[in-house]
């Protein structure tokens, strides 16, 4: 069979899926390890495997469902990929939830980690990062990558969510949060500011199935971050509303990212999946 015959009879997914397997194999040749394996069932070899683990971390008013295209990508180049919940209860909060899943759970202990992070959840990988020795790389889709004295508030100038809060949010109270609320983005926003980009079929989901962001991680001032001891990646979507481009530019180089441009909102992780994918494999590369 003629290998144009060969190509039509191939979807599009399982196309990229061979692409990808061959990158993967060019940065780190042998055997993959099915995905989600345990460390009983790695190689021999001192009980690690042979490739690291990808911790993914989702950001405000999204859910860990916003990598499903990621995460199914880098299952089938047979990682192992985790995508906690990010309480969004605020900055130290959500910063200790996520450190305490990289440095307490028995399924990462001594394993390479690659921790990527979407738009505020950024900010908290940055945090929460600091001091864990397994983390070999760190990877900013279109997020917050703040330095010590910063505020999410101070990074987003000329933003689609930066303004009189009424008029962007529906504001709820949390109970027992000290005058704390909960800020969930009007439906009438999500399509053109957060979900740009996308189908309006898509951002209707979205903003119907939103996790709201706690306002006082707005103001929180961040410690020293992440990426003055751990290489970083950045994406950044050239069409992102969330955090202007320049704010995320300036960001990146500041903290010495090696920084891809994408044609998106501030969604790349969704429209752009296969591009985020190759972003992470270059943090796998060169971190080996």
């Amino acid at each position: 069979m003629s290998l144009s015959r060969i190509a039509r009879r191939i979807s599009l997914p399982a196309l990229l899926a061979v692409v990808l397997a061959a990158v993967l194999l060019a940065i780190a040749p042998g055997r993959a390890t099915p995905a989600g394996a345990s460390a009983s069932a790695v190689a021999a070899g001192g009980g690690r495997s042979a490739k690291p683990v990808i911790v993914l971390e989702h950001g405000a008013w999204a859910d860990a469902s916003s990598w499903n295209s990621v995460i199914s990508q880098l299952q089938l180049l047979g990682f192992t990929v985790y995508a906690p919940p990010n309480p969004l209860r605020g900055l130290p909060q959500d910063s200790d939830y996520l450190h305490q899943f990289l440095t307490q759970n028995p399924a990462l202990q001594g394993q390479p980690v690659i921790l990527v992070a979407h738009s505020y959840g950024g900010a908290v990988a940055t945090a929460a990062a600091v001091g864990d020795i397994n983390i070999k790389a760190l990877v900013y889709v279109d997020a917050f990558i703040p330095d010590q004295g910063d505020t999410v508030a101070s990074l987003i100038s000329g933003s689609c969510v930066a303004g009189n809060l009424p008029d962007l949010f529906n504001i709820v109270p949390i109970p027992g949060a000290a005058g704390d609320v909960d800020l969930y983005l009007k439906p009438s926003l999500v399509p053109g500011c957060f979900a740009n980009g996308l189908p309006a079929s898509q951002a209707a989901v979205i903003a119907a199935t939103q996790r709201p962001l706690a306002a006082s991680a707005l103001a929180a001032t961040f410690g020293t971050p992440a990426w003055k001891t751990i290489s970083s990646w950045a994406v950044i979507g050239t069409a992102d509303h969330v955090i202007p481009v320049a704010s995320q530019t300036f960001m990146a180089q500041r903290a010495g990212a090696h920084i891809t441009d994408v044609n998106a909102g501030h969604l790349s992780l969704i429209s752009k999946p296969s591009v985020v994918t190759s972003v992470i494999l270059k943090a796998v590369q060169a971190t080996g």
